[in-house]
């Protein structure tokens, strides 16, 4: 038995191996442990006997609910049944860390083709609603808590439960008090920008960039590391197109199933806020003028 994962990560490859068997009902005694790039708050790993194949992320004890709610998220996207998720195995912990198992699939960047298949997929993911906006308990956007008691007002839930918690936790982390005060008169304004369109609640991936987007060797397209709520589908739109990555073929394939609102881009930066002040939090000020200059920008429009 390899015991690199544990010398690594201080996780015991033991009680991974424990929880796989205890839940398949298959004994599974791991023989390799290699790690797996890529993340940026938990480490990785594949482990496999020869035969089984697993992927399981560790963390320090705290990360437990971080790891609940990707599981929970996973779950969701799955029971949706419109688009492929790593199927969630178990979780657990030892004494001194916490993990997540997951089925490990060998994974590819998005082609054209893979990325035409995701884009329909997540069209008609989009399609399964929820009575309100939210979800039924707060999850996590990247390492930072997201706030997920639900309301009926699209704006509301966007202003109160999206960017003001960010707002609070940017006034803690250096942010000019200044700019903090326009985002809030920001968050009292945008339903400006929701006078003529209704959003519907829909199914969300909720942190759609492309490092959590993939495709499998038949092609098959992947959506992994969910923060998953009931929202504006242009949300997962608006940040998949923040940071790039995604093939040409993913929007065409979108919009093709489900057209976009002439307003999205009117829209796309006030969702994208979202994203860059959690940014800001999470890395530090290189994300500070990108803030101001949408903050800015966003009250210009609705001053019009």
């Amino acid at each position: 038995m390899t015991r690199g994962m544990g010398a690594r990560s201080g996780a015991s490859l033991d009680a991974v191996a424990a929880a796989i068997a205890e839940h398949t009902g298959i004994p599974f005694t791991s023989c390799s442990a290699s790690p797996v790039s890529g993340g940026s708050i938990h480490r990785a790993w594949h482990l496999h006997d020869g035969l089984h194949h697993y992927f399981v992320k560790t963390n320090e004890l705290a990360a437990a609910p971080m790891f609940a709610a990707e599981a929970r998220g996973l779950q969701a996207l799955s029971a949706a049944g419109a688009v492929r998720t790593p199927t969630f195995v178990t979780r657990g912990s030892t004494d001194r860390e916490a993990f997540l198992i997951l089925e490990y699939l060998d994974l590819a960047a998005l082609d054209q083709k893979g990325g035409a298949q995701l884009g329909a997929a997540l069209a008609q993911l989009h399609r399964i609603c929820g009575e309100s906006f939210g979800w039924p308990e707060d999850n996590f956007i990247g390492a930072t808590i997201q706030h997920n008691a639900t309301h009926a007002s699209w704006p509301y839930f966007f202003g109160d439960r999206r960017l003001r918690p960010q707002l609070q936790l940017a006034l803690k982390n250096g942010m000019d008090r200044a700019l903090v005060a326009k985002g809030e008169a920001l968050i009292e304004r945008c339903g400006g920008l929701f006078i003529d369109y209704r959003p519907q609640a829909s199914l969300l991936h909720g942190d759609l960039w492309s490092g959590n987007a993939a495709q499998c060797a038949d092609g098959t397209a992947v959506i992994f590391d969910p923060a998953c709520y009931y929202g504006d589908r242009e949300t997962d739109i608006a940040m998949a197109e923040l940071f790039g990555g995604f093939p040409t073929s993913f929007h065409a394939a979108y919009r093709a199933v489900w057209p976009l609102d002439s307003g999205y881009e009117t829209r796309k930066p006030l969702y994208n806020l979202y994203h860059i002040l959690n940014h800001f939090n999470l890395f530090g000020s290189a994300y500070l003028g990108q803030a101001q200059r949408m903050i800015e920008g966003l009250l210009a429009g609705l001053k019009r």
